[in-house]
């Protein structure tokens, strides 16, 4: 390679290097955002990687997806561009790009303008390992205008196989649900009649359980589910007999409230609600005003290797 050709792949490198750097700190909206964070974000555990093939459900959050996917693509070029400047192992180049990462992903947290996700620094480093292995096959070609072809066929099958990979671990590692179990504080089947009640033009029969909100203060009902991942589902209202117009629900889980809903009386109708929570040992539903909660379950959460 001539000195005329490598000064104008670290110019191709330097500027695709900023671009990204531009996106990582500046780009969608990453500084307004930041005007409402107080406290650093941050994931240090590893979870499923968020890339898929797009479904028709997919259209919806089509951001999202492409968001994702970026994450991958973007880091491509970088598994290319380096080892055409640079003879590094495999291993030497990871670590180092890695390292480069999650030294990015530290100032994004201590600037405010992102969150350091250990999740996100690993799909960057898939994105330029597929470069690198594509460059390693590709550049075994001696025509350019094949080389060039053979990288980009290479990347795309490594990219589709990574995202197959990544599906599959997904479904795989998904938590099943477990059988509804009822969350049970007052009364006891069968309901009296007066335990019926009235929201709007729904008449409310509850089938499992009944909790009971006043208007003289906050109500609160206490559980122990010695640390299961779990899935509360309830639902809600205010009776058209209430006199008050407004109420909330405070669900908390070991002291910290992970849910609240506020509740009107106008419009007058029923509510349902559903909240994925992990590692309860102490669950709090605090109910203020005269909300009405019934049919209040829950399903524990596991995986196919806890069975």
């Amino acid at each position: 390679m001539s000195t005329k050709q490598r000064k104008r792949i670290w110019a191709i490198l330097a500027i695709y290097s900023l671009l990204i750097v531009y996106f990582m700190f500046f780009g969608f909206g990453r500084p307004t955002a930041a005007g409402g964070l107080q406290e650093y974000q941050f994931n240090l555990m590893p979870h499923t990687l968020a890339l898929k093939f797009p479904n028709f459900s997919d259209l919806k959050y089509f951001h999202i997806w492409f968001f994702n996917l970026g994450n991958l693509v973007a880091f491509i070029p970088f598994g290319i561009l380096i080892p055409l400047l640079l003879r590094l192992k495999f291993p030497t180049f990871i670590a180092l790009f890695f390292s480069g990462i999650l030294i990015l992903e530290t100032v994004q947290m201590l600037t405010f303008l992102g969150s350091f996700d250990i999740d996100d620094a690993l799909v960057n480093t898939l994105g330029a390992s597929i470069g690198f292995y594509a460059y390693e096959l590709g550049s075994r070609y001696t025509d350019r205008g094949k080389r060039a072809i053979a990288i980009l066929l290479w990347a795309g099958v490594f990219s589709f196989a990574v995202i197959g990979f990544s599906e599959l671990l997904s479904k795989m590692a998904a938590p099943v649900e477990g059988p509804e179990q009822v969350l049970s504080e007052a009364g006891s089947l069968p309901y009296e009649p007066d335990q019926r009640f009235q929201i709007g033009s729904e008449r409310i029969e509850p089938a499992k359980n009944l909790y009971s909100g006043n208007a003289e203060g906050p109500t609160e009902f206490v559980y122990q589910l010695d640390g299961k991942d779990i899935l509360l589902s309830l639902n809600y209202g205010i009776p058209a007999a209430a006199k008050s117009d407004t109420g909330q629900i405070h669900i908390s889980v070991d002291g910290k409230e992970v849910d609240t809903y506020s509740v009107y009386k106008e419009p007058n109708s029923a509510n349902a609600s559903e909240t994925a929570m992990e590692k309860v040992n102490e669950l709090v539903i605090t109910i203020e005003g005269e909300v009405m909660l019934w049919d209040v379950t829950f399903k524990e959460m596991g995986h196919w290797w806890s069975d």
